[in-house]
């Protein structure tokens, strides 16, 4: 007789945990989300996600990374056609698609709230998609920078803030309405004051 799979079984028991979490968060508000509540949708005793996840957020996390993304391990790369403008309005105007999507906005929103309260998960964020994700940033305007399409004295942290930031702040405040139009006219501001003096147009 064949022995149990007890590592497909801890997968597939892994992945009903994480689709419960997600799929929650598309029912009710994510203060109404518990940890029992995820156990009782996946199938699982609560211990089994504790064994794995020390919080409602870790798992959020990582049902997000799973769910939204696919498996993790390709690095993150931003496109570079050579023309930043374009690849910058491209990835924006992917950024807003995102984060406006039903699908992903409970869990992004939830994920925000629980980052501000919870260091460990913080790191963990930083980690695993915001790290990445801001060297992917740094590498595409290092590129720009060393074409001459940007200063060179510029510091690419603050630019790649200058350039994401009021995006991600306009979406996590509400504070007025997130359209590639936005985007769009966020990419041309950006850039109009990071190009090399003499080339502003």
């Amino acid at each position: 007789m064949t022995p149990p799979n007890t590592a497909r079984r801890r997968e597939t028991s892994r992945r009903a945990i994480l689709t419960a979490a997600f799929d929650l968060l598309q029912e009710i508000d994510y203060a109404k989300v518990s940890i029992e509540g995820i156990a009782a949708r996946a199938g699982v005793g609560k211990q089994t996600i504790y064994r794995w996840w020390p919080s409602k957020g870790a798992v959020i996390l990582e049902a997000f990374l799973l769910l939204s993304e696919g498996a993790e391990g390709e690095p993150i790369r931003l496109p570079d056609t050579g023309d930043l403008a374009a690849d910058l309005t491209e990835v924006l105007r992917a950024t807003v698609a995102e984060l406006t999507d039903p699908r992903y906005e409970p869990p992004m929103r939830a994920l925000a709230t629980e980052i501000a309260h919870d260091p460990k998960l913080a790191a963990a964020y930083h980690e695993r998609l915001d790290g990445p994700l801001r060297e992917a940033k740094r590498e595409r305007l290092r590129s720009a920078q060393q074409a001459g399409q940007l200063a060179e004295d510029i510091d690419l942290d603050i630019a790649a803030d200058m350039i994401w930031g009021p995006l991600f702040r306009r979406w996590l405040h509400r504070s007025g309405p997130l359209t590639t139009d936005y985007a769009d006219r966020l990419v041309a501001t950006a850039l109009d004051g990071l190009r090399p003096r003499g080339s502003r147009q």
